[in-house]
């Protein structure tokens, strides 16, 4: 039985998070399926919260049921940090000595790395997520050999920093979410000596909603298009809410459309009786709302895998996504469950469509389905990854 050890800057219970939520899945599946996991992190609380503070004991726990390895993480400069990664942000270019000081600055733990390195005979392979924090590129430097990478790479200013680029191509394995995903990580680095599996993230593919209880739960009765995520300028909500509010000045229609999740974002008074901000909601909630949708809109441009596309799918629905993220946009193609636009007049077009062709906007939905259960499946993602690690282990 092989022994895996995930490396990630932060675990816990009920931390938000694709890259958190996926090493949960992924984790906990993998342990179902026979494997030996084991979880290596630092004190952090999580993402948001201060990486000077040790929030948890460190030493050993159970995180549901996998024992987890925390260790205290090193004292930063926070101020030279936010300032490289202020530049950064705005896509501006660093210097060799900047990227330096930013992953000195950012969350480390020497202690977690001298860790892998006095105990590497001890797992057959660490396996790091995402690329871009402290824990993962030292981690690396630990254990090259036995280093396999779930990315979660963005076409951001952060991909491009020469250390990683240095680094990351002596490494045993890749992992990723998407197609695109994978072509972008194979332009920026040199990767023909690292194995590589294009996986994506598992789905409980039981799922479904049921419209009625929605919309007499809710009172919302007539069509709607549905947004469910972090309501923030960086999801780009703030887009869907402008193109919504035009639809309705230039299209007579019932249309209204429905929020969930966390965040605030500022409605227009033209439209605020069409628009439905429900906030947090069950899951089952959501489920329902997915079902009963005319569709889902995922406007997102900066997306590695879209968790609520492959339930909108699974709960039969179609999806509309924004022609700039090339891995929702590759999703919706080769699944041929939705549209997408890249300006107004294309999201005005796409919805007119949808309720114009509502059959063809069904039979989508059941293409999305249908694309989810073969590809997305837990059983059949938990084959891939012991298929893969198993041919790095032996191979």
């Amino acid at each position: 039985m092989y022994k895996i050890a995930f490396v990630i800057p932060w675990y816990g219970e009920g931390i938000p998070g694709g890259a958190e939520m996926e090493l949960r899945e992924v984790a906990g599946h993998l342990q179902h399926a026979g494997m030996d996991i084991e979880i290596l992190t630092t004190c952090v609380r999580s993402f948001n919260s201060d990486w000077n503070e040790n929030y948890y004991s460190s030493g050993t726990a159970f995180v549901y049921n996998i024992p987890i390895r925390r260790f205290p993480v090193r004292q930063r400069d926070t101020r030279t940090f936010d300032r490289i990664n202020s530049k950064l942000m705005r896509g501006k270019q660093i210097s060799v000595k900047e990227e330096q000081q930013f992953l000195q600055e950012m969350i480390n733990s020497p202690l977690l790395y001298e860790y892998i390195e006095s105990h590497e005979s001890n797992y057959d392979l660490f396996v790091f997520i995402p690329y871009m924090f402290g824990t993962t590129f030292h981690g690396v430097l630990s254990c090259p050999e036995k280093a396999v990478m779930i990315p979660c790479f963005h076409d951001e200013a952060y991909a491009y920093m020469r250390m990683f680029r240095q680094t990351y191509v002596n490494i045993r394995g890749m992992i990723f979410n998407s197609v695109p995903e994978m072509q972008l990580a194979n332009k920026l680095y040199d990767l023909q000596n690292v194995a590589q599996l294009c996986v994506g993230i598992g789905m409980d593919t039981e799922i479904s909603g049921n419209p009625d209880a929605f919309r007499e739960k809710y009172g919302i009765n007539k069509p709607f298009v549905l947004y469910a995520g972090r309501k923030d300028s960086g999801k780009n909500v703030d887009t869907l809410i402008k193109y919504f509010s035009e639809y309705h000045k230039r299209v007579r229609s019932e249309l209204q459309l429905v929020l969930i999740g966390g965040g605030d974002i500022d409605i227009p008074s033209d439209i605020k009786d069409k628009v439905f901000d429900l906030g947090f909601v069950d899951t089952q909630d959501k489920y329902d709302a997915q079902s009963a949708a005319l569709l889902l809109c995922q406007p997102s441009k900066n997306e590695s895998f879209s968790l609520v596309i492959m339930e909108s799918w699974l709960c039969g629905r179609p999806v509309l996504v924004h022609n700039d993220c090339a891995v929702t946009k590759d999703f919706t193609k080769r699944s041929e469950g939705g549209l997408y636009f890249k300006d107004y007049f294309e999201f005005e077009g796409c919805l007119n469509w949808m309720q114009g062709y509502p059959e063809k906007a069904d039979l989508m939905g059941q293409n999305g389905r249908q694309f989810v259960l073969r590809n997305f499946d837990w059983d059949v993602v938990v084959r891939r990854y012991k298929a893969f690690f198993k041919e790095l282990i032996e191979g």
